[in-house]
């Protein structure tokens, strides 16, 4: 019954990555932007979809796991609010791209910014900081089918299939592909978590019951601060900044600004984007919390693997299967997404000014598809052996694209902004995280602020102070 799900599965998206293939053509505003002809609907299931990943399935199970309610609360606010800068960031990048024709973000700023250097910040900071983004696909694919098939899949053997599915459907299809592929991996996933509460809760005598049991023996859970008051009034707020600036910033998802049909689309996607969370958000957290019940004692990475736990101690073998296939529905719209974007960029950006400037536009799409190829590759390497919980690698990958958020509101909307001086404010934040990170600067510095917020303050002053000494000319 397993394998018969998943094979299942696996062909329907397959289908939908042929029919992707025929309704395009052979050039690079088709195969990376579907002609920018996406309607409303689409385009919000594609950025529910690209968005909601293994982080959210596994990951905010992990953390409902470790840390309890609070951190539902944390994630639907901070995700609802984040709807703001995609107005501000999106509204002007959807104009920009429809009137100048811009394919990926990092053209867009290299031709605003008239800065080689900055573009190729831009570009570093995509490519270095989307990789462990795109490896906790893989991660979250191989702790699945590894738990359906009682190991008879091994981990990296999972997370080698499911790299290897995405390759070829993404090779086929490219965004039009992906955009119909995603609508579907919504609905799956949303409809499946709903399923997946009422199914686990009523095996534990209902979702009142078990919560009170948990109550019992776990207070802390239901508390507003979390287990272990993690959740302190600094990081509340240092993690809503951070989804603030970071949503944006995905490659996948900025790229998704040029490809709506209408403004008026766009706009509608991101009510949309910013209502879902509150309900979408609770599902997982709800059995990460649920968990304590059946698998107390859970620490570290081992709690990034209770919604596959709970579903097979509470649910038969073809329910828990077809949730975790809705799982992996999550994991593949992301990737297949990220891999796009940086092929995407990687052939716009480098290939075509750099070593090919006279490539064709079948060419460009070819090399495109190569790229995926590549960085599938380098994110299966990346999974082979995580290096901390899924919450923490996606922290850590959030937070360095958050540094491009202040800088592209700079560009965006302040004609006299110095392009070198958003260029080291970009530097001087990464390098702030990667020492914070390796601890050479301790995090008491910060008093109890996630990394974030001295970066995008220290970034604002430079940028500030830089640009009104050196405006641009």
């Amino acid at each position: 019954m397993v394998y018969a799900i998943l094979i299942a599965y696996i062909a329907l998206t397959f289908l939908t990555s042929l029919i992707g293939n025929k309704q395009q053509a052979e050039t690079p505003e088709s195969y990376f932007l579907a002609d920018r002809g996406l309607h409303p609907i689409t385009l919000f299931f594609t950025l529910i979809a690209t968005n909601f990943s293994a982080f959210f399935f596994l990951g905010f199970a992990g953390e409902g796991y470790r840390i309890g309610y609070a951190y539902y609360a944390m994630m639907a606010f901070g995700t609802a609010f984040a709807a703001v800068s995609f107005y501000l960031i999106g509204n002007k990048a959807w104009h920009l791209g429809k009137e100048r024709g811009y394919i990926t973000p990092v053209e867009m700023i290299e031709d605003m910014s008239q800065s080689r250097l900055l573009k190729f910040a831009y570009l570093l900071v995509f490519l270095i900081f989307t990789f462990p983004y795109l490896a906790l696909q893989p991660i979250g694919a191989g702790y699945i089918l590894a738990s359906l098939t009682d190991g008879a899949i091994p981990y990296f053997a999972g997370a080698s299939l499911l790299t290897i599915f995405i390759i070829v459907y993404v090779f086929v299809g490219g965004m039009r592909s992906v955009a119909s592929t995603d609508v579907k991996q919504g609905i799956l996933m949303i409809s499946l978590m709903l399923a997946a509460v009422l199914v686990v809760s009523n095996s534990l005598g209902g979702l009142t019951k078990a919560n009170e049991a948990v109550f019992a023996i776990k207070p802390e859970l239901f508390s507003h601060g979390g287990a272990n008051n993690y959740f302190t009034p600094q990081k509340w707020f240092s993690l809503c900044i951070l989804w603030l600036a970071c949503v944006p910033m995905f490659p996948q998802l900025f790229m998704r600004f040029f490809i709506s049909k209408k403004l008026s689309g766009f706009k509608i996607s991101t009510v949309l984007y910013a209502l879902i969370p509150s309900v979408l958000f609770l599902l997982p957290v709800i059995i990460g919390v649920l968990g304590h019940l059946s698998f107390p004692g859970l620490e570290g990475k081992a709690a990034d693997q209770i919604l596959p736990k709970m579903l097979l101690e509470h649910s038969p073998e073809w329910f828990a299967t077809l949730v975790m296939t809705g799982a992996l529905a999550a994991f593949m719209s992301t990737l297949d997404s990220q891999l796009l974007a940086l092929s995407t960029i990687t052939t716009r950006d480098v290939y075509l000014p750099y070593i090919n400037p006279k490539a064709s536009l079948s060419k460009q799409v070819n090399v495109g598809k190569l790229f995926v190829v590549i960085y599938a590759l380098i994110g299966l390497a990346i999974a082979y052996s995580p290096f901390d919980t899924i919450f923490d690698i996606a922290k850590m990958a959030f937070t360095g694209l958050a540094v491009l958020f202040v800088p592209t509101l700079a560009i965006f909307y302040f004609k006299k902004t110095n392009p070198t001086v958003c260029a080291l404010a970009i530097f001087i934040g990464e390098f702030i995280l990667l020492g914070m990170y390796l601890k050479w600067i301790p995090k008491t510095w910060f008093g109890g602020f996630e990394a974030i917020v001295p970066i995008l303050f220290i970034s604002t002053l430079i940028i500030w102070i830089g640009s009104t000494i050196f405006p641009k000319r």
